[in-house]
């Protein structure tokens, strides 16, 4: 049996106790400061003061998508296809979800491990992730078992590893906008390393209360104490565990709490002709109620006779927008696949958004302030791992798609 497996280029420790790789959805560092603060984590300190803990850089755009499946491939965008919630194909005008793993160019960590022979369960909050964190695996032979919170009344042993995953949980399925959608992923995190044993775990949760609650906030608070209580159950099992989150969240809003938006088509609108342009915004997926599809990422297709650099120029002149790339300089700086993103890509700044058009954004869901992510400012997110690493003590800058290889090296050094 060999040490290490080789996926995508990067090598990976057999981890000789379960490695377990957790993404925090939305985890703005701040949340776990001041949960830690106000007495609620006293595991999850004991890890930062007797294990390690850095900061590691998200890819960009800083969405859900293209970071899960940079943690599961190891890679960037570049090299795995999924830059997006869902990609415009400016041949047929139509967007399409990007949650097949047809769109998915490279293989996952997780199938290599399966593979190899080696037991994996994944458990993630949304459904959408699901079929391209499972690609490469087979579910009706005991060593794989991958679900969401959102469908657990509707797994099946071929499909998911474990026939109905709530009544296999004794837990009814969560409402879909709720904190108990990423506590069901704790729960069954813990369940599956008591009952299914796995080498190699994968948890990943929703951003919802962090959508909706800042750092320091008392529901934010309970909810990160929550998690600090699982994650006891899984670190006294005696599990590598390496912690991150796919992106940040901040304030996107107005001194009064209205969106902070800038409706970016209707300025394509107005400078090259109506509906000349296209504006894509990689947030959108099924769930936008907690964000109205408002984030700080945006690409624009632009017609051909269309002055590039005039358009860059006029949109960088606009308080708020931070970066306009063309697409050879996004790709180049942000390792994003070319095919899949449009001639100009625009990252907004911490406090602002991009929008489309102004009618087609319906905020009326809104209930709080918007809080959002997508840009350079939302990059930033927690790494802590349960064990000392003297390793990354000389790597500079970690990327949180470095979590699951880390966890494997956890597994190899004894806990303090």
């Amino acid at each position: 049996m060999p040490s290490q497996l080789t996926v995508n280029e990067r090598e990976y420790e057999i981890p000789p106790v379960c490695a377990i790789a957790i993404c925090l959805d939305g985890c703005e560092p701040a949340y776990l400061d001041a949960a830690i603060e106000a007495g609620l984590m006293p595991t999850l300190k004991r890890m930062r003061e007797q294990g390690t803990d850095r900061l590691a850089h998200s890819v960009i755009p800083s969405f859900t998508n293209p970071n899960n499946m940079s943690i599961a491939t190891g890679r960037p965008p570049a090299v795995h296809g999924i830059c997006g919630n869902f990609l415009y194909d400016p041949d047929t005008g139509e967007e399409v979800m990007m949650n097949d793993p047809k769109f998915l160019r490279a293989p996952t960590i997780f199938s290599a491990f399966y593979n190899s022979g080696k037991k994996v369960a994944i458990v993630t909050a949304k459904d959408k992730l699901r079929s391209l964190l499972a690609d490469g695996m087979s579910f009706d032979d005991g060593r794989a078992i991958c679900f969401s919170s959102e469908r657990a009344d509707t797994t099946t042993m071929k499909e998911h590893g474990v026939d109905n995953a709530s009544n296999w949980m004794g837990m009814e399925v969560p409402e879909v906008y709720s904190a108990a959608l990423s506590e069901f992923v704790f729960a069954a995190g813990v369940k599956l390393l008591k009952e299914f044993k796995p080498d190699l775990m994968y948890l990943t949760t929703t951003d919802y209360i962090q959508h909706k609650h800042a750092p320091g906030d008392a529901v934010a608070n309970s909810f990160y104490a929550n998690f600090d209580k699982y994650l006891t159950e899984l670190d006294a099992a005696g599990a590598a565990i390496a912690i991150t989150a796919d992106h940040g969240m901040k304030p996107k809003h107005h001194a009064d709490g209205s969106p902070n938006v800038i409706y970016v088509q209707d300025l394509l609108d107005e400078w090259l002709g109506k509906e000349k342009a296209r504006l894509i915004l990689p947030i959108t997926d099924p769930y936008v109620v907690h964000h109205g599809a408002l984030g700080s990422f945006g690409t624009a297709y632009l017609p051909k006779d269309a002055d590039q650099q005039q358009v860059i120029d006029k949109l960088l002149a606009i308080d708020g927008i931070d970066v306009v790339l063309n697409q050879a300089q996004a790709c180049s700086q942000y390792d994003l696949p070319a095919d899949r993103i449009g001639d100009i890509v625009i990252i907004t700044g911490e406090n602002v958004t991009v929008g489309t058009s102004e009618h087609r954004h319906d905020l009326a869901a809104l209930d709080v302030p918007l809080r959002s992510h997508g840009g350079l400012t939302e990059q930033s997110v927690p790494f802590i791992v349960n064990r000392p690493l003297n390793s990354l003590a000389n790597q500079p800058e970690l990327r949180n798609f470095d979590v699951i290889n880390v966890a494997c090296q956890a597994a190899q050094v004894e806990k303090s």
